[in-house]
């Protein structure tokens, strides 16, 4: 499966956690799982653990995303939006695997996918920011 793959079914989990309490997340991804039978199991474990990953640096995550988001705190934006920079910003600070410019674009790519028209270019706007400050840091 292409990173791509991978990443959509995370930024999918993500946004069903968005409607369910924290404590049902092992129950979601679960739930996901089966639902998508076709992923093997190594494939849902590398989902699984990026998934867990990102879940447990949230706080840090979500910090840097209202860091940059300047009006705009997070319980304005969609829960697709969030959801896509929240796994965007986890691979630009936390996985040294994907490429900034690469994490920015596949963010773009999926905001074009399942959100309006407005999210793509606010996303790349966002991303770019929390970019730039790790240059400067």
């Amino acid at each position: 499966m292409k990173r791509s793959e991978v990443r959509e079914h995370i930024f999918r989990i993500l946004f069903c956690v968005e409607f369910c309490e924290k404590e049902e997340f092992e129950d979601q991804v679960e739930l996901y799982f089966h639902g998508h039978e076709n992923i093997n199991e190594k494939t849902q474990k590398e989902i699984t653990e990026k998934t867990e990953n990102l879940i447990k640096h949230l706080d840090e995550i979500d910090e840097q995303i209202s860091a940059h988001t300047n009006a705009w705190n997070l319980e304005r934006l969609g829960k697709a939006e969030l959801s896509i920079l929240r796994l965007a910003t986890y691979e630009i600070l936390l996985d040294e695997q994907v490429p900034r410019k690469v994490a920015i674009n596949e963010a773009v790519e999926l905001a074009k996918k399942y959100c309006n028209e407005k999210a793509a270019p606010f996303i790349n706007g966002v991303l770019s920011k929390i970019g730039q400050d790790m240059d400067e840091e």
